[in-house]
């Protein structure tokens, strides 16, 4: 088998022999009278025109020799087979046809549509030119794309060659217009806020920090919008929402990427329990918007979003799953004690609620297979989450698992510059002992808040799980189109 190198030498040499017949073989425009979805639709119509008929494309097969050739070509919506003969082709452009075009390259071709005796729908070249020559071979005449990392590093042959990828991230582009349908409709604006901040706050994650050379100061990318997306609350906004990319410096598995997508909201005059209500009716809407039933499959598991979603407490899993007889009052010793019989590891600069969180991720998150919602939180799992007002030790919020996957964060938001003052300095103290995660007090967001902030609630819901839950997938690298990879030591 020739190597790389040889093949694209050969390449280049046909590249030389197109430019030698004064043609160009990057052109600026090219001609496409119809997709070739368009062609094969309306077939019958189209095969009746006096007029040559024109398409475009990337060659996908050759087939033939000598005075007859087949091609199969694709335009991305479809393909259509092209079948050039030398008796029906000015001579010296089908010597070039036979003899320059691979699989790979982009080719324009006119000519008339017909059905061939296998009974395959046709086109009839007449005239054609190159519109751009490929240099490589596509993989299935070279290697192919067998290494999963080199399936992600070089996504766009991935794309092109394996339909079952594009079709996944097809899916998660329609996720996200449908969400963006449902929060509009339902009165929500779509706003951006600052990738580069000061100060990384709204969630418990390390930031990246960069330079800004001309203003000589370090920026944090985000770590979450929720902030900012509350300063427009403070500012009149009522209902804003925003789909963008999350930064968080943290290690990389099957459901976390460096570098993500979240949707984040904020309802003014909204809490936990409407926000649930709301979190609800989305799921339902996407999956019927998606799949057109109330159902989806999932490793083999058919997951129902027609029932009411079951609520559960937090502490009620533990004592369920992790067997801890009384989470509410256990001791830290008591806790290291059950994580080291689970098999979780305990870092001595740990909170007691990080190592419940912990355990909980471990062995009772897993289990929740149907649409769960989570409730009744201790108020040191979350800075800005308002207490629960019959029982101030929880805070108001809820997760919506799916699968064993953590779908939605969302809880009432603390609306009490106060009570957020001294939330902040409990963190401070969590960070001063060790814990790495904890963002430091935000004044600017203090300030914001002391101009008054109506009561509110907000969502957080992760795409790329979302995604993942859509298409099936264990590996959230299959749904991001281009996921975070160590470069790759080349020379």
């Amino acid at each position: 088998m020739a190597s790389l190198a040889e093949l694209r030498t050969e390449r280049l040499r046909k590249l030389a022999l197109w430019r030698e017949h004064g043609a160009e073989a990057y052109p600026v425009s090219a001609q496409q009278d119809f997709s070739l979805t368009q062609v094969l639709s309306d077939f019958t119509k189209l095969s009746k025109r006096k007029k040559a008929l024109t398409v475009a494309g990337r060659v996908r097969a050759i087939r033939g020799q000598g005075s007859i050739l087949f091609l199969d070509l694709d335009d991305g919506t479809e393909k259509l087979q092209l079948v050039a003969k030398s008796d029906e082709m000015d001579a010296k452009l089908f010597e070039l046809f036979r003899d320059v075009i691979d699989v790979g390259d982009f080719i324009e071709a006119s000519g008339s549509l017909f059905i061939t005796k296998r009974e395959e729908k046709s086109l009839a070249v007449k005239t054609w030119r190159l519109l751009g020559k490929s240099l490589r071979p596509l993989p299935d005449k070279w290697h192919g794309l067998q290494d999963v990392e080199e399936r992600f590093r070089r996504r766009y042959l991935d794309i092109m060659m394996s339909p079952p990828v594009r079709t996944k991230l097809e899916t998660r582009s329609r996720l996200i217009t449908a969400i963006r349908k449902f929060f509009n409709q339902h009165g929500y604006l779509e706003v951006e806020t600052p990738i580069l901040q000061a100060l990384a706050g709204g969630a418990t994650a390390r930031p990246f920090v960069t330079h800004h050379e001309a203003l000589d100061t370090d920026f944090n990318l985000r770590i979450a919008q929720e902030l900012y997306l509350k300063k427009l609350l403070v500012g009149g906004l009522n209902r804003v929402y925003e789909i963008g990319r999350i930064f968080r410096n943290e290690g990389i598995d099957t459901t976390h990427n460096p570098e993500f997508t979240m949707l984040e909201s904020q309802e003014a005059y909204a809490d936990a329990t409407s926000q649930r209500e709301f979190v609800e009716k989305l799921f339902k809407y996407l999956v019927k918007a998606i799949f057109g039933t109330d159902t989806l499959e999932y490793n083999n598991e058919k997951i129902n979003f027609a029932p009411k979603f079951s609520v559960v407490g937090f502490f009620d899993l533990l004592k369920r799953y992790a067997l801890i007889p009384d989470p509410a009052n256990a001791t830290r010793r008591e806790l290291e004690l059950k994580a080291s019989q689970l098999g979780v590891a305990v870092e001595p600069s740990e909170a007691t609620e990080k190592i419940m969180d912990n355990i909980y991720k471990k062995v009772c998150r897993p289990k929740l297979l149907q649409p769960t919602f989570i409730i009744d939180y201790p108020v040191g799992f979350n800075p800005f989450a308002k207490r629960k007002a019959d029982d101030p030790r929880f805070i108001d919020r809820f997760q919506l698992v799916i699968v064993g996957l953590e779908m939605v964060n969302a809880f009432s938001e603390l609306n009490d510059p106060v009570e957020q003052a001294e939330r902040y300095r409990e963190q401070d103290q969590k960070r001063e002992g060790g814990e790495g995660e904890i963002s430091p007090s935000d004044q600017d967001y203090l300030e914001a808040m002391e101009y008054g902030m109506p009561p509110n609630g907000g969502i957080g819901i992760g795409i790329d799980r979302l995604a993942m839950l859509f298409t099936d997938t264990s590996n959230i690298k299959e749904v991001i189109f281009f996921p975070t990879l160590k470069p790759k030591n080349e020379k």
